[in-house]
């Protein structure tokens, strides 16, 4: 694959909300591979690097989650690449918290930045990372649930989460999607998982 598509709103008021999380893991890719410049291009933010030994585009949508499948199309076409040469992270409320699920393909599921998606390419044929947010409290709604940010107990293990996504993107991208599904998926981020210590 050479896009890395990280899904989330923009603006400070949303940074720290668990809708946000695919954009977090996008500033940790960065952050592993030396914090290389970003440049604003076409409705996102982009940013050029070496990923397991290829030229990977780390990009973040500028338009709401909602609409984040209106970069796409532009954005395929700049990198002559296709549907299937896009990763696309997300969170996902229906998984426990730090929770990592890596499908080649699939629906959306209920998540409008993955519809968007769907609905511009016309094809769910793309791999996606959805990162466990969940659960949903009772009484909550979906809407604000996502749109809040994470509590203090979930902020102390969300520095884990995010690494251990950051390093399954990594997978794939150098060793491809079955052997990170194999290695990642249904695993909890906790420290020893991201630090190399017992498994």
């Amino acid at each position: 694959m050479t896009i890395v598509v990280g899904l989330g709103n923009p603006g400070p008021e949303y940074r720290d909300t668990r809708h946000n999380i695919g954009f977090r893991v996008i500033d940790e890719l960065r952050r592993r591979a030396g914090d290389p410049p970003e440049r604003r291009v076409r409705r996102a933010t982009l940013c050029r690097l070496r990923l397991g030994g290829r030229e990977v585009v780390l990009a973040r949508p500028g338009t709401y989650m909602n609409r984040s499948g209106a970069v796409m199309p532009a954005l395929l076409q700049s990198e002559d690449a296709g549907p299937e040469d896009v990763l696309v992270i997300c969170d996902d409320l229906h998984l426990d918290l730090g929770a990592l699920r890596l499908r080649p393909r699939g629906t959306h599921g209920g998540h409008n930045g993955l519809r968007s998606i769907i609905e511009a390419l016309g094809t769910v044929e793309f791999p996606r990372l959805r990162i466990g947010v969940g659960p949903v409290p009772d009484g909550l709604t979906h809407e604000d649930f996502v749109l809040a940010s994470f509590r203090r107990a979930e902020r102390r293990r969300l520095e884990s989460i995010v690494e251990m996504a950051a390093q399954c993107v990594e997978t794939a991208v150098a060793e491809g999607v079955a052997r990170a599904m194999n290695r990642y998926n249904g695993r909890p981020a906790v420290d020893d998982a991201v630090t190399g210590g017992p498994r």
